[in-house]
């Protein structure tokens, strides 16, 4: 018999879900459109079904008119985007995820305190450009990006006695540990981020397909390509042996030889939603497999609320 095993947990963590919120209420509030700078999840099937009901996303605030309702993506803003916002008397909603705004939040304390700062994260990613964004510019410290460990063996600082790291939130512990070991060595004064700086839906993710590939024979991650939590679950499981596949359609699952594959594991990225993956799951029923369960996992009970004007 060929089945079907679904990690736990999976899909929609507490940001995505306020982001996806707020853009829902900003709409039946204010009705459309509404403007979305960037995507305010990384989810195609999440951005098309907000497209059909009246949001429109840009890329630069100056694509949004004066009188545009505009909403901030979970990923976060640089300050320079927050000012320009502001300058204009936009009205608008940051759909920022709390566990980035802290990681904010704690940059610029670290900036006026004079430290230097190194962020551990992917260039070009819109919550690391959003971070490096709140380094204030009259800060007499300075701020390094660094993104594998080649990088860490050969950076250099101004200030190896006054430093402290802070993380991509979508990064789990083990995906920065070796990174981390490396600049303890190189600077033995480095202050490390808090542990709760790390995204615990991120985390949780990593530890099921840890445990899914344990019990299947291939693992099909439910995210879109853009999608840094999503590309490192499909990346986590190959790691663990098992071949994976990143799909966001579920007519690709065609296309997959699945010759040989009697159990089918499936979890979905932080930004994917529950309704794609059972899309997935009867799609694979077309090609013989029944669910057979769940693995059990940790329940999840965080919830961040939204901004009082939409609630």
């Amino acid at each position: 018999m060929k089945i079907i095993k679904l990690a736990n947990p999976r899909g929609f963590c507490a940001g995505v879900d306020r982001a996806i919120d707020i853009v829902s209420k900003a709409l039946e509030i204010y009705g459309p459109p509404i403007y979305v700078r960037h995507e305010v999840v990384h989810n195609r099937k999440v951005v098309e079904d907000l497209k059909s009901r009246g949001a429109k996303f840009v890329e630069e605030l100056s694509e949004i008119p004066d009188d545009g309702i505009t909403i901030f993506s979970a990923h976060g803003i640089s300050e320079k985007v927050e000012n320009e916002a502001k300058n204009r008397n936009l009205k608008f909603f940051d759909a920022t995820c709390p566990l980035v705004s802290k990681v904010h939040k704690e940059v610029i304390r670290f900036a006026d305190a004079g430290k230097d700062i190194i962020m551990i994260g992917h260039k070009n990613h819109p919550e690391v450009e959003g971070t490096l964004g709140r380094f204030p510019e009259n800060s007499s410290g300075q701020m390094y990006l660094v993104e594998n460990i080649l990088q860490a063996e050969t950076l250099k600082v101004n200030q190896p006695e006054n430093l402290c790291l802070v993380t991509q939130t979508t990064l789990s512990v083990s995906d920065t540990e070796e990174i981390v070991l490396k600049l303890k060595e190189k600077f033995p004064m480095l202050q490390e981020p808090k542990s709760e700086d790390i995204c615990y839906a991120t985390q949780n993710r990593q530890d099921a397909v840890k445990q899914l590939a344990l019990e299947s024979d291939l693992i099909l991650v439910v995210g879109s390509e853009n999608s840094s939590n999503s590309t490192r679950l499909k990346e986590l499981a190959e790691n663990c042996g098992v071949k994976s596949f990143l799909v966001d359609d579920p007519e690709k699952i065609s296309s997959i030889n699945l010759e040989g594959v009697k159990i089918m594991g499936i979890t979905a990225g932080a930004s994917a939603p529950e309704e794609l993956v059972q899309q997935m799951v009867s799609k694979c029923g077309t090609l013989g497999y029944k669910v057979n369960q769940e693995i059990s996992g940790l329940k999840e009970e965080v919830f961040f609320k939204l901004p009082a004007e939409l609630r």
